[in-house]
């Protein structure tokens, strides 16, 4: 609720506080895990601004946890004809994104492309000059993708005095580059070869560009939030002029610490008591990474669970973190284990039938070929 403070002689109403349950309960509902959608798959990879994507796998575990009747080989499909692409963006992490919103983005994250860059490789050049070796990378690339190795090997006859290593990743950071199939197809394998973006990508119809869009649209799908949450997400510096020309444009609320959270006008707000089924989430997930605080859905609880397949994650027991969990075939039967889950006063009636039932059909998604399935909940 607001609430009226004094400053500098006259009364002005305060923003709104939002505590860790309504935070968590609007974080949910734009993130598509209060309930699936039925949204193409295009539109949410869109609506979430790309999928945590350096584990291949993740964002096909990601997305079924938020859309109905979710065919991995959609996506796979769209990967495969460039619809959709694997790319480092934000936090100079891969992200699986569509076409346009790669074209509309990757503009923006260059600078911390750059960054990344000059923090990690540039010391390990041995005084080449990047332009050049960014110049020669490009000759290479366009002949066709390459995998960093295969970059490296090609570069370093031209700089001896270099890393082959730093050769590779300064070609392929300071250049627009996509990780390119088979990686990251539906049960596809393949090493991550590089491509031009402007090879590879499939045309696509223009759509919001610039570091004030990628800001409203984040907090589209993260918000309400702070400045530090934005740059946790993106890695972006420079964001005050940024948040300060968009403020007309936004509402204000705060947290329970007093900090400042900003949204769009039209991002939801659901009633904190909104009851949240549980979800299974991949190891990496942004809903899990996008915020400097992330009390809004991570909460003590057990460490990781040492993972025995790989299929691995994060699960969601009324909104928050309760356990983690792995999926793993032997002799046909495939098993799913939910490591360390503790009923909560508050968990409603069935909570852990709930959980069973999702684990099932994630098994049947993950291991499809097993004869048998079972849930485990380890003590």
């Amino acid at each position: 609720m607001g609430g009226v403070v004094r400053r500098a002689g006259a009364l002005r109403v305060s923003a709104p506080v939002l505590g860790a349950r309504a935070l968590n309960r609007a974080l949910l509902a734009r993130q598509g895990l209060l309930e699936r959608s039925r949204e193409p798959v295009a539109d949410m990879v869109e609506r979430l601004v790309g999928l945590q994507a350096q584990v291949p796998s993740n964002p096909y575990v990601a997305l079924w946890s938020r859309l109905e009747a979710f065919d991995p080989a959609t996506l796979s499909e769209q990967m495969a004809d460039g619809r959709a692409v694997r790319a480092q963006l934000m936090r100079s992490t891969i992200h699986l994104v569509t076409a346009r919103d790669c074209r509309a983005i990757q503009p923006v994250t260059e600078s911390v492309q750059v960054r990344h860059f000059r923090s990690t490789w540039r010391k390990r050049l041995g005084g080449a000059d990047a332009g050049a070796v960014v110049a020669l990378g490009r000759e290479l690339l366009a002949q066709g993708p390459r995998t960093r190795a295969e970059l490296a090997v090609a570069l370093a006859p031209h700089w001896p005095g270099a890393e082959p290593a730093a050769l590779a990743m300064t070609a392929t950071l300071l250049t627009p580059v996509v990780q390119v199939p088979p990686r990251g197809l539906w049960r596809g394998a393949g090493q991550a070869r590089q491509a031009l973006t402007d090879d590879w990508l499939a045309p696509a119809e223009p759509v919001a560009a610039g570091v004030d869009a990628l800001v409203l649209r984040y907090l589209a799908a993260f918000g309400p939030a702070s400045a530090a949450d934005l740059r946790t997400w993106s890695l972006l510096t420079g964001l005050r002029p940024v948040l300060e020309r968009l403020r007309p444009r936004l509402r204000t609320f705060r947290s329970e610490a007093g900090g400042e959270l900003l949204d769009v006008p039209d991002g939801p707000l659901p009633d904190p008591d909104t009851p949240a089924p549980p979800r299974f989430l991949p190891e990496y997930d942004n809903v899990l990474l996008a915020h400097a605080d992330r009390s809004r859905i991570l909460r003590d609880g057990p460490g990781p669970l040492l993972p025995r397949g790989s299929w691995i994650g994060t699960l969601l027991v009324d909104g928050f973190s309760r356990a983690s969990w792995d999926a793993t075939a032997e002799d046909g039967v495939a098993t799913l284990r939910v490591d360390r889950f503790a009923t909560q006063p508050g968990d409603p009636a069935g909570t852990r039938e709930a959980i069973e039932a999702e684990a099932l059909a994630l098994l049947e998604l993950v291991l499809p070929d097993a004869a048998e399935r079972r849930v485990r909940f380890l003590p």
